[in-house]
């Protein structure tokens, strides 16, 4: 697989919106697909942190360059600007077929070349049995395990201890 991340621009809010509509994906996210109303909301504050961040934001996943995948995120927690929070959404079409870890990786790979000395968290629904395979196969241990905001979580981490000395 060839896997580009190119950063959400304004116009590409019809390729956006199908993925966070869907129940069936957004179910390990949100519980349930969201209103027109959220998703557009939700895409006007990924264009806001694609315009203050640099080398960090909201992705559109591409394999060969051309064949839409889905989204992924590289960003800084919203808890502690010194770690990273990854995050992706692949199209249903995708699932079980390779995506997830291949994108996984490519954001890893990212973080590995932009800010090698922080670390990586994950937040995934504790059910997202498949998401969670991909985190531990690329390094992320859990720490921890509960309710967020109404919501099941389970939270992994990589750490970079390795890469700092």
């Amino acid at each position: 697989m060839n896997i580009t991340l190119v950063k959400y621009t304004s116009d590409d809010f019809d390729l956006f919106k199908p993925l966070l509509l869907d129940d069936e994906i957004m179910k390990y996210i949100t519980g349930k697909g969201w209103t027109e109303v959220q998703v557009k909301e939700k895409f006007e504050a990924i264009l806001e942190v694609n315009r203050n961040e640099d080398d960090l934001g909201y992705f559109k996943v591409f394999d060969n360059g051309n064949l839409y995948i889905g989204y992924c995120k590289l960003a800084y927690s919203s808890n502690d600007c010194n770690v990273l929070e990854i995050g992706y959404v692949i199209n249903k079409e995708f699932w079980g077929k390779g995506y997830g870890c291949a994108v996984g990786q490519a954001v890893v790979d990212t973080a590995n070349r932009l800010f090698p000395q922080l670390d990586i968290i994950g937040i995934i629904d504790p059910h997202n049995l498949a998401s969670k395979k991909i985190l531990e196969k690329l390094g992320f241990k859990t720490y921890f395990k509960g309710f967020e905001e109404g919501l099941p979580t389970e939270k992994l981490m990589l750490k970079r201890d390795y890469l700092r000395s």
